[in-house]
């Protein structure tokens, strides 16, 4: 059996960082796709690995350690990630954005 994105993304990032903190959420149900569907993801991850990186330097390494799940239906990335000592200063979470295609509160 083929395990699940999140499954796969969670094994990707363990293996790649030496983590104090990994979380991998599945928003995909907040968006238009069918039901089941594992197309957008919310990734928190502290790691040392992060301490002298840019925030776009933290995301290039993430989304290329992901670039296959990108070509096999991964659509949306939203990412937290810290180092060990920003995430001990303020364990803040960036909320995702909302999807573009949310149903309006007046469709049924």
């Amino acid at each position: 059996m083929n395990p699940s994105r999140k499954n796969r993304i969670e094994h990707c990032i363990k293996e790649h960082f030496h983590a104090i903190f990994i979380d991998v959420i599945n928003e995909s149900s907040n968006h238009r796709v069918p039901d089941g569907a594992e197309t957008h993801f919310k990734l928190i991850i502290v790691s040392h690995q992060f301490d002298s990186l840019t925030r776009i330097q933290r995301h290039r390494m993430v989304l290329e350690l992901l670039k296959d799940e990108f070509f096999q239906g991964l659509h949306a990335c939203t990412m937290s990630l810290y180092s060990i000592n920003e995430w001990e200063k303020n364990p803040t979470v960036i909320h995702s954005p909302l999807c573009a295609h949310q149903p309006d509160s007046h469709e049924e």
